[in-house]
């Protein structure tokens, strides 16, 4: 799965409600662009570099550490579309105005980018205070790709005397509003091509959890099974059930300090549903005899998030992710395994279960599709 680049945006108003405005961008950042990491102080500062004929208020401004899948460019359109949708208008003049929101990439990672429609590093980062000192805040050892100097040392040698405020209201983090402090222990279940690892990964990502991740690649027998079904299928499933009774005892027994709980993509029973789809009767009932000596011992998700995908979107991630053993998969074994998750979940009265149906929705693609999955996962 492709990382996130970091960004470091500045934030400034001084127009209407300052605080009101800033507090409307954050929230349309996280909305529209990617996961908010850390938000700085806002600082009270005098209006620099307008017409001294014109009276202009103080701004309020800020900074705030952005994670996203866009790339710069996109970066850049989005907060021209959140400036203008909090009522910014920007005119022909060349003289600063005052504006409700006024919102600039500073950083892009190490990306130094000199287009007609973007410079990153912000060309005038260096010489405002107003951006260097909230930006020291979040950020005091990033160092400017150009100058090669830390914000820390920017700050030091800014040549700005402007006096500025830290005002006593700081702003939400709309990224921190998930309660993930309920669940020590969450797992993402759902049937081929549903999308557990991407959510997972990225639930990994966001919110500080250990992830684990079912080694099902390393698996000799699964290309074999999807050619010869009934020669394979009892070496397949014994050789799952080990290796995830291994991987999950061991994951879950060492403990991360630096976490703050665990997500993984899978839970040992789907051992137990697969198996009874694909064995035969006689199988099947030695499997679950030793499934349920090996279960008895391991430690039980908190919560159990299952994603329902249909079967025609199902097929379609099948086919986009490209794996050469899965393409032949028939719409009748997906149904199967949909079936069997479904009866399981149903009968499971010891577990927090909870069935969200993704057929519509594309949470890798669409951020609203992913906080939506968020607050399905999350909320009560």
């Amino acid at each position: 799965m492709v990382k996130p680049t970091t960004y470091h945006i500045a934030l400034g108003s001084n127009k209407g409600d300052k605080f009101k405005n800033l507090q409307h961008a954050v929230d349309a950042i996280h909305e529209r662009i990617g996961n908010i990491k850390l938000i700085s102080k806002v600082y009270k500062s005098p209006a620099l570099g307008f017409d001294t004929e014109v009276s202009a208020e103080d701004f309020l401004n800020c900074c705030l550490v952005l994670e996203s899948y866009l790339e710069p460019q996109e970066v850049l359109e989005a907060l021209l579309d959140i400036e203008t949708a909090l009522g910014r208008i920007r005119t022909n003049k060349n003289t600063y105005e005052a504006r409700t929101i006024d919102l600039d990439i500073v950083f892009a990672e190490a990306k130094i980018i000199n287009t007609k429609t973007l410079k990153v590093p912000h060309p005038e980062m260096s010489k405002r205070k107003f951006v260097l000192l909230p930006l020291n805040d979040i950020a005091s050892k990033v160092k400017h790709p150009k100058f090669d100097k830390k914000v820390s040392v920017l700050l030091e040698e800014c040549d700005d005397d402007s006096v500025l405020e830290p005002i006593k209201i700081w702003l939400k983090n709309p990224s921190k509003q998930c309660d993930v402090s309920k669940y020590n222990y969450i797992a993402i279940e759902g049937n081929i091509g549903a999308g557990k690892t991407s959510l997972a990964t990225k639930i990994a990502h966001d919110f500080n959890a250990k992830l684990i991740l079912e080694r099902f690649a390393d698996n000799p027998f699964l290309p074999k099974f999807y050619e010869d079904a009934n020669r394979y299928a009892f070496t397949l499933e014994m050789s799952f059930l080990a290796d995830r009774y291994q991987q999950i005892s061991e994951d879950l027994s060492q403990l991360d300090l630096f976490k703050d709980f665990i997500v993984s993509d899978y839970d040992i029973f789907k051992s137990l549903i697969f198996s009874k789809i694909t064995l035969n009767e006689d199988e099947f009932n030695l499997y679950r005899k030793l499934f349920y000596l090996m279960y008895k011992d391991l430690r039980k998700p908190d919560l159990y998030v299952y994603l329902y995908q249909s079967t025609t979107q199902l097929q379609e991630n099948i086919k986009k992710r490209g794996r050469d053993y899965e393409q032949n998969i028939d719409d009748d074994y997906l149904e199967k395994i949909n079936a069997g998750y479904l009866e399981f979940l149903k009968t499971q009265k010891d577990f927090n279960v909870k069935i969200i149906d993704v057929s519509d929705r594309d949470f890798v693609e669409n951020r609203a599709d992913y906080l939506w999955v968020l607050g399905e996962v999350f909320g009560e």
